[in-house]
């Protein structure tokens, strides 16, 4: 299922099977929370923009339109037409974020939707089968992410919970798999690593988790207010007592330097929403550093936002053009922005992918970095 077939240090090149196609890894998951990349980027501009894996998030996709919804319609990949691997993130994340709507307990999280107020509760069990509806190819434990400022005893307590919740999540996926209404029997799981900012608490908690024999294992709650160096120092910590033979995912993370960081400490699987969110505000990724259109100085500029560059925005638009429709409010400039920035970020994991098959990672690392730190506005 899943094959290392190259390493430089740590960092590792592989390949992984799944039951909705192959994914060449280190690979960056495009972010489309309510199962639609924000910016108006449809699922046949993905395929365009060489997109390998899309990751939707269950909390968001149970309060709206309902996961219940999404099976009788044949399950995510059908409802969003989408036929490569979807990895869906377990509603834990929301247990940190929407800290004012919810209240932790042993059996799971109560919280007040963000949309309507109603009363949610989604403990372990629920998260397996609201990603088993959705039919997503991975899906990802139920767990909580402590904030890295928390005291330690919290954090023992939170995590302790958190593998409790983990032994659960792993009962429920396997009853579920074996179901004859099921529409993905071969759904994978993905373990959570967490500890905020304790070095030992991560490196048991990893120790413990990895005895379970999962699919894949995640580090979580990092990028949540820690510096990077910080969340270097964890991953370097703990990404050594995570089986080698499995995918590692940086959950939420990040900068195109924070992924060649991550990849040089052995991760495979990123996320983030910085490249849409930043493309909706006009900030687009060059080689040459991020740079900000709705500057005065692209006003004129007839050249396209990277020479060279083959995404959509670049091939047929200038920069000139594009700054007009963001001053104008116009999607399209968004949209352009969002398909230039996903699409750096996927050709940026391809030529990571090379380096590491042609042995060259780290000079590549470092003339990449280089090169991004020079013309940031």
């Amino acid at each position: 299922m899943y094959k290392v077939i190259k390493t430089e240090g740590m960092a590792k090149r592989a390949v992984m099977e799944t039951v909705h196609g192959t994914i060449q890894t280190p690979v960056f998951m495009n972010v489309g929370t309510v199962a639609a990349i924000k910016g108006a980027v449809s699922t046949m501009d993905l395929h365009g923009i060489d997109t390998q894996v899309e990751l939707s998030n269950t909390y968001h996709l149970h309060v709206r339109p309902g996961d219940k919804l999404i099976k009788e319609l044949g399950g995510l990949h059908k409802f969003m037409n989408w036929d490569k691997p979807i990895l869906t993130d377990s509603g834990g994340f929301q247990v940190f974020s929407l800290s004012g709507l919810r209240k932790i307990k042993e059996e799971g999280v109560t919280f007040h939707s963000h949309v309507d107020g109603r009363i949610i509760f989604m403990g372990p069990e629920e998260s397996m089968q609201i990603q088993s509806n959705l039919a997503s190819t991975i899906a990802m434990a139920f767990d909580e992410c402590p904030s890295s400022v928390a005291e330690r005893k919290y954090v023992e307590d939170s995590v302790a919970r958190t593998t409790r919740w983990l032994e659960r999540c792993k009962a429920e996926m396997k009853r579920l798999n074996s179901l004859e209404d099921t529409i993905n029997k071969n759904q994978l799981l993905f373990g959570i690593n967490q500890g905020a900012i304790f070095d030992d608490i991560r490196i048991e908690h990893a120790k413990r988790i990895s005895e379970m024999d999962l699919d894949g294992y995640a580090v979580g709650g990092l990028a949540v207010g820690e510096t990077h160096e910080e969340m270097y120092r964890i991953l370097e910590s703990v990404v050594p007592y995570l089986p080698k033979e499995k995918p590692t995912y940086l959950m939420g993370v990040g900068t195109p330097a924070n992924i060649l960081e991550g990849v040089e400490r052995g991760i495979d699987f990123f996320d983030c929403v910085y490249p849409s969110r930043n493309g909706r505000h006009g900030h687009v990724y060059t080689n040459h550093g991020k740079i900000n259109l709705f500057n005065q100085k692209y006003e004129k500029d007839m050249r396209p936002i990277e020479e060279g560059c083959n995404c959509p925005a670049c091939r047929d638009y200038s920069r000139a053009y594009i700054r007009h429709l963001l001053k104008a409010k116009e999607m399209l400039g968004m949209r352009l922005c969002v398909l230039h920035n996903l699409y750096f970020y996927n050709t940026m994991m391809t030529e990571i992918r090379n380096a590491l098959d042609e042995g060259r990672f780290a000079s590549y690392k470092k003339a990449k970095l280089d090169s991004m730190a020079e013309g940031q506005d």
